[in-house]
This record gives structure tokens, C-alpha cells and sequence, in this order.
């Protein structure tokens, strides 16, 4: 399970992927039809997300299937933004949609 931190066109939104990384084309294509098609994303660790969102982690983990493997964890970016410090976050991974 991975968390990352992404930074989109209206602010960060925290999510929980099955996904082995952030930048996986399946998971790009599935942000894409979700309207997210530029971000930067940092994975941040799970063990610190666990913590921080306790039981609505457990809710959402819980609620992520095969078949829908990805969660949004948290989409208010000021609570995302100040929930995690700039220092933990992993390194920056840029995806920039093809807009043609």
C-alpha cells in the first residue's frame, strides 16, 4: 500500500493507492479520468498516515478493493498540507498530461 501526498490544480489531496508507485501509468490514467491530469506527488509513509488519520484510515483501507484501488484519504488541502511537513515527504514525482 502506498500514501502520497498529491499537489493538483485546487491543492493536495492525500491518497491510498494499491498501487506500486505514484506515477504508475494505471493509476495516472485513473487520476486522469478523474479530472486530476498534472500533479506532483511525494509518497509519504504509512505508518505516519495511520497515526495522523486513525480510524478514517482503517475506514477507507478497509473500503479499497482490488477493483477500485485508489482512495482519496483527505481532499481538504489546507488539513493535507499542514497535516504533513515539508521534510517528510518523499521525492518529487511530476506528471504532466498530454493536453492535445
Amino acid at each position: 500500500m502506498k500514501a502520497g501526498v498529491f499537489f493538483t490544480g485546487t491543492g493536495p489531496i492525500l491518497i491510498l493507492t494499491a498501487y506500486e508507485a505514484l506515477d504508475d501509468p494505471n493509476l495516472v490514467e485513473k487520476l486522469y479520468a478523474k479530472g486530476i491530469k498534472k500533479f506532483i506527488a511525494f509518497e509519504v509513509s504509512e505508518e505516519k498516515v495511520k497515526k495522523k488519520y486513525g480510524m478514517k484510515y482503517k475506514v477507507i483501507l478497509g473500503d479499497l478493493r482490488q477493483t477500485d484501488d485508489l482512495r482519496v484519504l483527505d481532499y481538504n488541502g489546507h488539513h493535507v498540507f499542514y497535516n504533513f511537513s515539508l521534510k517528510e515527504l518523499g521525492e518529487p514525482i511530476y506528471v504532466e498530461g498530454n493536453e492535445s
